[in-house]
């Protein structure tokens, strides 16, 4: 039986494989990005959890991180496109379904990543902040 932590990961890669863009999770890049883009789901890291007692309950802000990239002639109005439509996937759930008490995303920092003999790359991460609890801080 998958931990709430492995259930609300899926739960956020199912969400974004929804969209147009490709989605992977943990995998490397691709030689080739997909004319809608590409998005990774980076597992990132739970933090330290504020802890209570009685009965015992591990609450994190686990961040996440969306690596999202483009390329093409119209790059920047590709990133901008998919970078919304992420956000827009996010706030059409904020708890996915009811398994966290929040998900928000915070803004990415844009890069241009020249490749030799082909079109750049416009990347960013995004990272993710998930809000849950567990009454273990390994299951």
């Amino acid at each position: 039986m998958p931990t709430p932590r492995e259930t609300i990961l899926a739960a956020l890669h199912a969400r974004l494989s929804a969209l147009a863009a490709k989605v992977l999770r943990g995998d490397v890049l691709p030689e080739r990005v997909p004319a809608d883009g590409l998005l990774i789901l980076r597992d990132g890291e739970p933090g330290e959890p504020e802890v209570t007692l009685s009965p015992p309950a591990y609450h994190y802000e686990h961040r996440a991180e969306i690596e999202a990239v483009v390329q093409g002639d119209d790059r920047d109005e590709l990133f901008d496109n998919l970078c919304a439509s992420v956000g827009a996937a996010l706030a059409a759930d904020r708890t996915l379904g009811g398994l966290c008490d929040w998900v928000e995303a915070e803004a990415p920092r844009p890069v241009d990543l020249a490749v030799e003999g082909a079109a750049s790359l416009k990347a960013a991460v995004i990272p993710v902040v998930l809000h849950y609890s567990t009454d273990d801080p390994l299951g």
